[in-house]
């Protein structure tokens, strides 16, 4: 599949739809509209791939909705150059947002099948994290912590101490917490013990699984 002249062209209608819907930050807007995201689709649904919404993608998992995913990356109020733990690599699309806004991503993907496949399509992309990992989110990554920021792409019934514990101070957690539907949480560090919390209205995610081996 190629990127075409009418993907660039729908990339930027779908860059002004997720800006009208709030979202203010350019470098994450100009990521929206360079990525191509029907390249993260199956071939069959490239129709599907610059609507404003989620979509699934194999291993009952989906690719999440385009403005969600560029309201998670503006609450990490990431800097080039940011150390940042994603929970939840699935198609890769957010994993690319993330490595176009200059981050050094570190990414779990506790399905084996989509692990595979990402880790194999991200670098063709050009789009290279610094670690795919196949494993469990919950417990974080804390060989390479601590993270300016750590993103969870799916519904944590509740908030992973290790994640909070991964974080430098100043850090952010941005997490959907929930069951049937989620409320997109922040947490920044502020001190060894203390974080600050914020709410910011309702989503709706896949569940984030835990590794029960």
């Amino acid at each position: 599949m190629k990127d075409t002249f009418k993907h660039k062209g729908m990339r930027k209608q779908l860059m002004e739809v997720v800006a009208s819907k709030g979202v203010t930050d350019k470098n994450v807007l100009s990521a929206i509209e360079t990525i191509p995201r029907h390249l993260f689709m199956d071939s069959g649904f490239v129709d599907h791939a610059y609507q404003d919404k989620a979509f699934p993608i194999g291993a009952d998992q989906t690719i999440s909705q385009p403005y969600t995913v560029a309201f998670q990356t503006e609450l990490l109020h990431l800097k080039k150059g940011d150390k940042i733990l994603e929970i939840g690599t699935g198609s890769g699309y957010q994993t690319a947002v993330l490595c176009e806004l200059g981050a050094k991503v570190y990414s779990i993907e506790r399905q084996l099948e989509l692990f595979k496949k990402t880790s194999n399509f991200l670098p063709k992309l050009g789009y290279r994290a610094k670690k795919l990992i196949f494993g469990d989110g919950y417990k974080g990554l804390e060989g390479e912590a601590p993270f300016d920021g750590i993103i969870v792409t799916a519904g944590a019934p509740m908030v992973p101490k290790p994640l909070l514990n991964q974080l430098k101070i100043g850090g952010r957690l941005v997490i959907p917490v929930g069951t049937d539907s989620q409320i997109m949480t922040l947490f920044i560090r502020e001190t060894e013990k203390e974080f600050k919390k914020q709410e910011f209205g309702e989503f709706r995610f896949v569940p984030l699984l835990e590794d029960k081996n």
